[in-house]
């Protein structure tokens, strides 16, 4: 492994300090609180004819769940709820009455609908037909496969060659669906994402990740120390552990050991022009991850092994929030994150203005039927 692996990576300080609180050991001496806790800024250079506009951004930690949590609640904006969801075109399975996705009505104009798919256009509701999993199965690879080949969803450039699962209000597979257009049909997607820490004299230190800058979506963006989608007859555990494994060269034998689940981080995201990387834009994508923790000793470093990382830095908590606040995490990564300091007592309701409602909207209750 290149020493570039092994250092320590120092982010620029940012203009104003960091706001995430910290208890314990990790809190800061109580006479440097007031400007710890102050919002830090992220400058961001915005060309103009002729010069260069110099802006700061700000990120709190809500505004970090809102740029991944975006799809109203019903709760809180009910008006714009109803309106979104009533412009929708429903996903069903013949047989099952709950919806399992929202689809955008130029997707559903898009596809050419072979005639096992009933699509209703005044009830606004895209219909599967299909007695058995495996019927629906074969019928959904035939449509993706027709419409890939057609090339009219820029979406489907991705293709993964990887299933993702439908389930139902039973928790059954109703059907399963290429990964790349589970966006498409606004399906729930699933995931697993790892925090591998170190427990130091000056407090916890977390592996940080930086995407690889060829990749499609978020290029050279820092990432969790590992994690990926979760495929169809996949469970969270095994494919954590394969994640560890591929991304970090983690040994499974000592992810299997060692790695605690921590829960779940559930969101709904419509994707915007980073999400998309040059493909359809507003489509819906619901998402679960499950999390795991890891505690790793400072000697057990990871190195990337499937050049889906370019590279792993330990870094502090300070350095992580200034981070945070500057927008320079994935979106949903900047989630798992605020998931564990909230967990870890790193955010605490004393210290953050909106901690009710982060820890509510990190955990969203989703639309559709999940596993």
């Amino acid at each position: 492994m290149g020493q570039r692996h092994l250092t320590q990576d120092k982010p620029s300080p940012a203009p104003h300090s960091i706001s995430a609180p910290l208890l314990g050991k990790h809190l800061p001496p109580r006479h440097q609180r007031n400007d710890f806790f102050n919002r830090s800024s992220a400058i961001q250079a915005i060309s103009t004819p002729g010069a260069c506009v110099v802006a700061m951004v700000t990120y709190t930690n809500l505004q970090l769940v809102e740029q991944c949590d975006k799809f109203p609640y019903a709760q809180t904006r009910p008006d714009e709820y109803a309106t979104k969801v009533s412009g929708y075109y429903k996903f069903h399975v013949e047989g099952c009455a709950s919806v399992l996705g929202f689809m955008l009505p130029a997707t559903v104009q898009g596809f050419q609908w072979p005639d096992f798919w009933k699509v209703d256009h005044q009830r606004k509701i895209v219909l599967l037909c299909g007695k058995t999993l495996d019927e629906r199965d074969q019928r959904v690879a035939r449509t993706l496969a027709a419409e890939r080949q057609r090339r009219h969803f820029k979406l489907l450039d991705g293709w993964r060659n990887e299933l993702y699962p439908v389930y139902g209000p039973d928790r059954s597979v109703l059907v399963n669906m290429e990964r790349a257009a589970s966006a498409l049909f606004g399906i729930v997607a699933y995931g697993t994402h790892l925090t591998g820490y170190v427990v130091a004299e000056s407090g916890l230190k977390i592996w940080v990740s930086r995407r690889a800058s060829n990749k499609q979506t978020y290029p050279g963006m820092l990432d969790n120390t590992a994690g990926g989608g979760m495929a169809s007859g996949d469970k969270p555990f095994e494919s954590i552990v394969r994640e560890a494994a591929e991304e970090a060269s983690f040994p499974r034998d000592y992810v299997r050991k060692n790695a605690k689940c921590a829960g779940t981080v559930s969101y709904f995201d419509i994707r915007d022009e980073r999400a998309a990387a040059g493909t359809e834009v507003g489509l819906l994508q619901p998402e679960c991850i499950y999390v795991y923790d890891l505690e790793v000793t400072r000697d057990f470093v990871p190195r990337p092994h499937d050049l889906e990382a370019e590279d792993f830095r330990l870094w502090d908590m300070p350095e992580l929030q200034a981070a945070l606040r500057r927008g320079e995490f994935k979106t949903n990564c900047a989630l798992v994150l605020l998931d564990f300091f909230i967990r870890h007592g790193i955010i605490t309701p004393e210290e953050e203005e909106d901690y009710v409602e982060i820890v509510a909207r990190l955990h969203r209750k989703l639309e559709f039927p999940c596993a």
